[in-house]
């Protein structure tokens, strides 16, 4: 349940799901309007050009897309299938051309009469927000049966309707966002799809209420403070980024400038400023990053209170989280993913459980208290850390965590352990290698449950294990991104009575 997986998206090919209905419209697929910036045909088709388009289909990066006669895909960001459209283009690389709506000439019946924002066209980090709601759900799970469906020996595997949390907007407690522009007018938010261009956050409905106000204070302090903002091109400049962490179980929040260099004065004085506007803010770090990468985080911390903190709860579970935390972003979906697990884990208390890839040890302290033993891998060693430090704050004493490659791990524990019971897989985007699916499957554990964040990882690594001598029997959609096209899926795995 990698936070990556949302603050960065590209556009990339693959297959186009099967939507409920969304590609039956049978109207002409695109024209080009009569108007002065339009191109007469799709051959001389320029940044630009103005067509009126009938939308088909959404891709998987949540474009609405049309193709012309001449066989170019037309991709239109905040649209829904069966919307007509004047659309102009933004760019035409190969035989794609990227655009942007103009105008809704006629609103699709799936399009939601009121979406809580009217500016995704244009920032597009929620391409799914003008679809209604109930035709989001169906989409995602119709993009995690496409995938599936490439597998044969997948066929079995039942896929749950999409479960969702309480909160459809407003989920988003951490907020990681690029600063731009000049102190008289800084531009504070996320860059637009391909490009280095920053889109201006005014108050999105993604984010937490305190994350919006905390970003107004920050525009407001640096233009009172003239801070200088950082330019990648010369060089110069002292603000980066920003990144916000909100507590929903302390209902504070925890503000990290990242600058270029260490300048105690500016940050000193816009973190007084913006805990004096936005009283919630208990915690003010500056991290130093003189690198050139597009790496967020350097290896410098500097706390600007005594506070270094905040406290997050799923569950019954108690959490610390520092400005290096990795922590899901969205409290509400991980408490439904974490329960899903335990509830197909069927633990008695006489199970060893092998958490892989287990972060600060959510799902590990989530399963402690009804296993015999609970032993986390993680790759991260800072994870590793503060999940031994979880663990202690909710005095629980069954958890061990080793830092290390899980394929390394898992060979030595291979040999420690006489059995484990359930193993639980939470990797990142790109899902396991197949040594490791090998490796778990040679500790013969009764049940396996795959969390995971990508529908086209998971299906390639639930045919290997299928290979291996486990069956996914059922997966479980969970919605922990509402608005945009990611999902996570919580995937249930048996042991074969022939790999018995």
């Amino acid at each position: 349940m990698s936070e990556s997986r949302y603050e960065k998206s590209s556009t990339k090919k693959g297959t186009k799901p099967p939507q409920s209905g969304m590609n039956k419209s049978r109207a002409p697929l695109a024209r080009t309007v009569d108007h002065a910036h339009a191109e007469k045909t799709f051959a001389r088709m320029t940044r630009n050009s103005i067509l009126e388009l009938r939308i088909q289909n959404l891709d998987e990066d949540g474009y609405g897309t049309a193709r012309s006669e001449e066989g170019m895909t037309l991709k239109v960001s905040g649209t829904v299938p069966g919307d007509v459209v004047l659309a102009v283009v933004d760019h035409v690389a190969g035989g794609t051309a990227f655009c942007h709506p103009k105008k809704i000439v006629q609103p699709s019946p799936l399009r939601s009469k009121n979406p809580p924002c009217r500016e995704s066209a244009d920032c597009f980090g929620c391409p799914l927000i003008a679809l209604k709601y109930v035709e989001q759900k169906n989409w995602k799970r119709g993009m995690i049966l496409a995938e599936l469906a490439k597998y044969p020996q997948l066929a079995g595997c039942h896929v749950h309707d999409l479960m969702s949390p309480d909160n459809l907007i407003h989920y988003r407690t951490t907020a990681k966002l690029t600063i731009a522009g000049k102190f008289s007018e800084p531009c504070i938010g996320i860059y637009r799809r391909a490009s280095h261009d920053v889109y201006n956050l005014g108050q999105c409905p993604i984010h937490h209420p305190l994350i919006n106000k905390v970003i107004d204070a920050v525009r407001k302090g640096i233009s009172k403070g003239r801070v200088p903002i950082y330019n990648p091109g010369s060089k110069m400049g002292l603000l980066r980024y920003l990144m916000v962490r909100v507590s929903t179980h302390e209902k504070k929040a925890m503000v990290t400038f990242v600058t270029a260099k260490r300048s105690f004065n500016e940050i000193h004085h816009l973190g007084r400023f913006v805990q004096a506007a936005v009283p919630e803010v208990e915690i003010v770090v500056q991290n130093v990053n003189a690198s050139e990468g597009n790496v967020i985080l350097g290896q410098q911390d500097h706390f600007l209170t005594t506070k270094k903190y905040l406290t997050e709860k799923i569950g019954e579970v108690t959490f610390r989280v520092s400005p290096r935390s990795f922590f899901q972003v969205n409290t509400g979906a991980a408490h439904l993913i974490y329960s899903q697990v335990r509830d197909w884990a069927a633990l008695t208390g006489t199970e060893t459980v092998l958490d892989l890839y287990c972060g600060i040890g959510g799902i590990a302290l989530y399963l402690a208290r009804q296993a015999r033993q609970v032993i986390g891998v993680e790759v991260v060693e800072e994870a590793v850390v503060d999940a031994a430090s979880n663990a202690r704050i909710n005095g629980i004493h069954n958890c061990r965590f080793e830092a290390g490659d899980a394929a390394e791990l898992l060979e030595e524990l291979a040999e420690e352990l006489n059995t484990v019971d359930i193993a639980v897989l939470n990797p990142p985007r790109k899902g396991c290698d197949h040594n490791v699916l090998e490796r778990v499957a040679a500790l013969s554990p009764r049940s396996i449950i795959y969390v995971s964040c990508s529908p086209q990882s998971l299906a390639r690594d639930l045919a290997q294990l299928s290979t291996l001598g486990y069956d996914c029997r059922e997966i479980q959609p969970v919605d922990m991104f509402p608005q945009t096209v990611h999902v996570e899926n919580v995937a249930r795995l048996e042991k074969t009575l022939k790999s018995a």
